[in-house]
């Protein structure tokens, strides 16, 4: 008789002459839940529908940045993890990490365009909340207006965070991370169901960071921790708590000395003495989902979440008194509920999916602020001033009805919005505002017998502005008004027959009114000035996204766009919007070496393309175009040893040329941030 010799995952053979090849088993980080995704690809989603529909089938442009995605290429914001989206544009700013601030067709998206999880996340002035890559397992953008759905929003779209969720698989995983300018990292995250039935299902994330950075004086620390319960007492009804706490420590002054009108110096104009901002911020809130039978669904997302800011900064002049340093602190808080009723049925040969809701959110911001010209040791000790609040109510209507007949899909959504707010400016005048507008959206897509999907749609946003800004003619301040925007985008996608790749094209048309922008100049209490103007933006859109079973996946995206100005300030109409690049270009590449001797390497390399654009809105001067490479190295030490599954080493490398150039918006200019590497080993079990 022969022996038996024993195997892993408790295997045995029992013949000499016979053996069995066992596939690995690959553990994945993604729940799955409301983001359905394999490799580079999202299949099925709720970003524009509110409810779970395959991505390819929604008649509106819709990018999506998977967990693969973010675990190749390691973004340490969330503007790095945009930056391979096609129509997003986070590159306005340098090298700032201290807000997630990025355009979306142009046009700015940080205030009115973030979500989690489906719910607004409302920022105040200053005190906004911040995403850590390593809590969320992908972003779904939905470009163009989407207020139909999601109420106050611009025209460029939102972003949707998507936060890791319990697993019904036990997943466990650590991590250490090092890398340039001191940075030491640890992070875990472990999930799996809480008992033997499998109703309680669990999830704790959570990392620290210790780093500085380029900038002296310039920190980027963090403290996270993201628990998440999920319960599921039967197969129709399931409760989602998601939490998160976090402290995070980055410097105030982000950015260089401009020595002269368009131009930065290399003279950072922070004190690294005065520095730090600290930001403390806490969520918490539930996912309730019922199914009563085929027809009717009912859910119930709730969330409050607070923000504590307070920015230690400083300013550089080339003249006496040569510095000015500040203090201000903002506190921020929000609570929004969604209550929906998904009706699934047929009026004749017609499959509706119709969804019905009503949400309510409510938001306050309070700010105290000091300031000196004599030193650090005087503006520690300089009294508080309040320096504005704001308090806002939104409460809106929706309807969307979702219709397949034969090949052909129809969508229809409208909603009703209502905005109360009360502001008090820094001399303590309080100003009432009240607006209303309905929004909307129809669309329509047919899926050809080989597999192309052409669609087009019309659609609206709307988005009160809360306290004043400068008239453009005769320059006297006045209540803002709201912004309107409409826009027109046709399209086609293509799911590849055969392969886990989606290819997509989009034409979009926006025209905007009573749009909110910076001009450069400072009023007497040292804000920047704001302006109203309209704008058009049209451009196309390319993206492919792929992932094959050869290891190899491809993300490429392309943006051709103009934003003209047509109606603003003296001496800019008929211009482009400053910082607005007619070009963006990424391609990113990952190929996973499957056998032979090589097997478990990776090699990734990716190139980002910004093109020119403008200064200022005058076109005074304009930015160079930028290139930028990334690249990643990986070995897999479980794919030689299955004694070492789910050990891997990762080193990554964001502008692997060190191309540091300067990009002005409106005048004011920034650095791009230089060559940064880090390396990471990874265990999961």
């Amino acid at each position: 008789m022969l022996a038996t010799a024993a195997l892993p995952f408790g295997l045995s053979v029992a013949s000499a002459q016979e053996s069995t090849q066992l596939e690995r088993l690959t553990v994945e980080a993604e729940s799955d839940d409301t983001l359905v995704q394999d490799g580079y690809v999202a299949q099925e989603g709720r970003i524009g529908t509110k409810v779970d529909t395959p991505i390819v089938e929604i008649p509106q442009a819709i990018s999506v940045v998977t967990q693969d995605q973010i675990e190749d290429q390691k973004p340490r914001t969330l503007n790095e993890a945009l930056g391979y989206t096609a129509g997003a544009n986070p590159n306005n700013f340098g090298f700032d990490s201290r807000y997630d601030s990025f355009y979306l067709r142009g046009f700015p998206t940080y205030y009115t365009g973030m979500f989690r999880d489906g719910l607004r996340q409302y920022n105040g002035p200053s005190a906004w909340l911040r995403t850590e890559p390593y809590g969320i397992e992908g972003l779904t953008i939905l470009k163009g207006p989407a207020s139909s759905l999601y109420g106050v929003g611009g025209p460029g779209g939102i972003v949707n965070v998507v936060t890791k969720r319990p697993k019904d698989e036990p997943f466990r995983e650590v991590e250490l991370l090092f890398g340039n300018h001191d940075r030491h990292q640890a992070a875990f995250d472990l999930s799996g169901p809480a008992n033997e039935a499998g109703t309680i299902l669990y999830r704790f994330t959570g990392l620290g960071r210790l780093a500085d950075t380029e900038l002296p004086g310039y920190l980027d620390d963090r403290a996270y921790f993201a628990p998440a319960l999920t319960l599921k007492p039967d197969e129709d009804t399931s409760l989602t708590i998601l939490g998160e706490y976090s402290r995070s420590v980055t410097g105030s002054t982000a950015w260089y000395h401009n020595d002269s009108y368009g131009k930065v110096s290399d003279l950072y104009a922070g004190d690294p003495a005065w520095n730090d901002f600290v930001q403390k911020q806490g969520r918490i809130g539930y996912e309730f989902e019922h199914r009563f039978n085929d027809f009717l669904t009912v859910r119930q997302n709730v969330r409050f979440h607070a923000v504590d800011a307070d920015l230690k900064y400083s300013g550089y002049y080339p003249e006496p008194p040569d510095r000015s340093w500040g203090h201000y602190k903002e506190k921020a808080k929000n609570a929004v509920v969604d209550n929906m009723a998904q009706l699934t049925f047929d009026t004749g040969p017609v499959q509706h999916v119709a969804v019905a809701g009503f949400d309510y959110s409510w938001s306050e911001y309070e700010a105290q602020s000091a300031s000196s010209l004599i030193s650090v040791g005087d503006i520690a000790a300089a009294p508080f001033y309040f320096a504005g609040g704001q308090t806002m109510n939104q409460y809106g209507l929706y309807l969307h009805d979702q219709m397949t007949w034969n090949n052909w899909t129809f969508f229809a959504s409208g909603r009703q919005d209502w905005v109360d707010s009360h502001s008090t400016d820094y001399r303590f005048v309080e100003t009432d505002q009240s607006d209303s507008a309905f929004s909307g959206r129809i669309a329509v897509s047919y899926r050809t017998e080989w597999g192309l999907i052409p669609y087009a749609n019309y659609s609206t946003s709307f988005s009160p502005n809360l306290g004043f800004v400068y008239d453009g003619v005769t320059n006297e301040k006045r209540v803002a008004r709201p912004t309107k925007a409409e826009q027109v985008e046709v399209g086609v996608k293509y799911e590849i027959p055969d392969y886990n790749a989606v290819l997509s094209a989009a034409y979009f048309n926006i025209d905007q009114r009573d749009g909110v922008v910076y001009d450069g100049t400072f009023d007497e209490a040292g804000n920047q000035r704001q302006r109203q103007l309209d704008l058009n933006a049209r451009g196309i859109e390319l993206e492919a996204n792929a992932s094959f079973d050869n290891g190899f996946g491809l993300i490429a995206s392309y943006t051709y766009m103009r934003m003209k100005i047509e109606e603003g300030a003296a001496g800019t109409v008929g211009n482009e919007l400053s910082a607005t690049p007619n070009h963006i270009v990424s391609l990113w590449g990952h190929y996973d070496v499957q056998d032979g001797p090589l097997a478990g390497l990776g090699l990734g390399a990716g190139l980002r393309y910004v093109g020119k654009s403008y200064g200022d809105d005058q076109n005074s001067f304009e930015n160079d175009e930028r290139f930028f490479l990334d690249a990643s190295l990986s070995y897999d030490f479980g794919a030689a040893n299955p004694q070492f599954d789910g050990l891997k080493l990762q080193v990554n490398a964001k502008n692997l040329l060190d191309e540091r150039k300067a990009v002005c918006t409106a005048g004011n200019c920034y650095l791009d941030e230089g060559r940064s590497i880090f390396g990471s080993l990874r265990y999961r079990f």
